[in-house]
């Protein structure tokens, strides 16, 4: 939701600034569209086969580009880091001073380059080229010198930049990026990427959070409150009150948990003679439970699904391991 503007802006400038959003967002529009179109022909065709190099070989992707392509390149390469494939942004101007040596025989080159003649990535190219180092070229016309150079181009479709002048990089760089997340995305699907492997690349921060596991974070042992069948709602509550969740569960003979008794359940049940009743009168029976290794996003779903703010955390024998309070996803920035 945006914020009133502290300042009137003239209607006709508001005007002006809101068509000129509109019209370049219509036109990024029609080249996601080409861009659409044309993987499901020889683009789409084009991709698998990069997706195979570099799926087979478990290599490492070198991405490199100059000026706006570059920018879109970096972005690219921390995308398919993050998502399981070891990928490195080298800017052309330093791999012709040196940087060269981080590109290994095994890895794959993603050249950017939408018109394919960017000259400060020739000694990038001649590099691949003499060592043998497999090359994928990112480029909209497939006679450029990188589209012919590369052993597989990935050819673009050329669509008008949103750019009134045709000058400024705008819908080439919005499919060059698109182009990018659909590589990482296959290359992901590809080898089986998980939300396991999500935790592993992205421990910080919100998604982090979202990744932890419900074990990673609950309650254990002495600070989860629970009770018998067998006790009474005098000891019930001092248990509640001890452990200030607001809220006890009840394990039957074997351990497992059979109900649970909430702040609500007292409220409900003060005018029974509550205090001199077992909890087996006034508990709620058969409460909800997750598991220590769902996700703590999914747990939070589930709370807010339900409209609880407590899940107890059960094994598969549905013996109680554990307790999760909606305070400790807020706490982690999960919500």
């Amino acid at each position: 939701m945006s914020r009133p503007l502290k300042a009137p802006v003239r209607n006709g400038a508001l005007d002006s600034a809101r068509a000129a959003a509109i019209r370049t967002l219509d036109v990024e529009i029609d080249g996601l569209k080409a861009l659409g179109e044309a993987l499901s022909g020889a683009l789409g065709d084009s991709l698998a086969a990069v997706v195979e190099l570099i799926r087979d070989g478990d290599r490492r992707v070198i991405i490199s580009g100059m000026g706006k392509s570059g920018l879109i390149g970096r972005k690219i390469a921390a995308t398919l880091a993050s998502t399981g494939t070891p990928a490195y942004f080298v800017h052309p101007g330093e791999a012709s001073h040196g940087d060269m040596g981080v590109i290994q025989p095994q890895d794959v080159v993603l050249a950017l380059s939408w018109s394919g003649e960017t000259a400060e990535l020739g000694d990038l190219i001649a590099y691949t080229r003499r060592f043998d180092i497999r090359l994928v070229g990112l480029t909209s016309r497939d006679e450029s010198a990188l589209a012919q150079a590369a052993d597989i181009a990935l050819v673009l479709p050329r669509m008008a930049e949103a750019c009134p002048n045709q000058l400024a990089p705008t819908t080439s760089t919005t499919m060059q990026l698109a182009l990018g997340d659909a590589l990482a995305v296959a290359l992901l699907e590809a080898r089986g990427f998980g939300s396991a492997d999500f935790k592993v690349f992205h421990p910080g921060g919100k998604l982090g959070a979202q990744l932890k596991t419900v074990g990673d974070i609950m309650h254990r042992a002495g600070a989860v409150p629970l009770v018998s069948l067998q006790t009474s709602m005098r000891n019930v509550i001092l248990e509640m009150t001890a452990k200030s969740f607001g809220c006890a569960g009840v394990t039957d003979a074997r351990g497992h948990l059979v109900g649970i008794v909430t702040d609500g359940d007292l409220r409900r049940h003060v005018a029974d003679n509550m205090l001199t009743q077992m909890v087996e009168q006034v508990m709620s029976k058969a409460p909800k439970t997750i598991t220590p290794d769902m996700m703590a996003a999914e747990a939070l779903a589930l709370m807010n699904a339900s409209r609880i703010t407590v899940l107890f955390v059960a094994n598969g024998e549905g013996a109680p391991v554990g307790i999760l309070h909606l305070h400790d996803l807020l706490r982690l920035g999960v919500a």
